[in-house]
């Protein structure tokens, strides 16, 4: 168990490394943190690959402000984990600042290099239910 909870805080630690450098804009930071076989499920529900996301997080139409990871947990079965939370972005896009609050789930891998992001999917977090009464 000692080793799954360290795990769990390395993986945590490398999503909030791939938040700080969207934004930095940190490129070369993105390709380590991200495989090269990434597959990326943004809210708009298109499918991109590795170089699509990088190019599309580093390129001029978008440019992160902010990007914070709460309500962050991780489960560890070996060398893959899952990380799921609820991310605020807040971002530029064509000259318009833009906020919004996402549910993300990440799938990681360990390699060589370090837990590596394989995939994500982001969507619209669901709202919160009313009593029935």
């Amino acid at each position: 168990m000692a080793r799954d909870r360290c795990d769990e805080d390395e993986v945590a630690e490398a999503a909030r490394r791939r938040a700080e450098a969207l934004v930095r804009r940190d490129e070369a930071a993105l390709r380590q943190l991200m495989h090269p076989d990434l597959q990326w499920t943004p809210y708009r529900g298109e499918l991109v690959d590795y170089e699509a996301c990088i190019a599309g997080n580093v390129g001029e139409a978008l440019v992160w402000r902010a990007q914070r990871l709460e309500e962050v947990k991780v489960a560890v079965a070996g060398d893959a984990a899952v990380l799921t939370a609820l991310v605020t972005a807040e971002v530029d896009v064509g000259g318009r600042d833009q906020s919004f609050v996402l549910r993300v789930t990440q799938p990681w891998v360990r390699t060589a290099a370090g837990w590596r992001c394989l995939a994500g999917h982001a969507s619209v977090p669901a709202q919160p239910q009313s009593p029935v009464r």
